[in-house]
């Protein structure tokens, strides 16, 4: 094993690894749920906790029926800032509950 003359962050290379191993849509499945509350924002993140995402959809409990109303309003722009974030169109749909 040879050493190289730029070290690669352990971040990077465990990319690298799930792209090699065919986990690229789990691995951006993650990234999902971990931006959610950059994207969202501190107050939406504070009302909302994700349930689940998969095939596109992602699944976010509410705490309150009003809550619930604004975010159906805003789903779109939600949706668009995720998948900017995510450099992929990973979200089809949010189904707040």
């Amino acid at each position: 094993m040879s050493r190289t003359s730029d070290p690669k962050k352990i971040s990077a290379v465990l990319v690298e690894m799930c792209y090699t191993l065919g986990f690229d849509e789990a691995y951006q499945q993650y990234q999902t749920l971990q931006i959610w509350d950059s994207v969202a924002g501190e107050t939406i993140a504070q009302a909302t906790k994700i349930e689940r995402f998969t095939n596109g959809q992602l699944f976010i409990k509410v705490k309150n029926p009003s809550w619930r109303m604004e975010l159906n309003f805003r789903k779109k722009d939600i949706i668009i800032k995720l998948n900017k974030a995510l450099k992929s169109q990973m979200v089809n749909d949010i189904i707040f509950k």
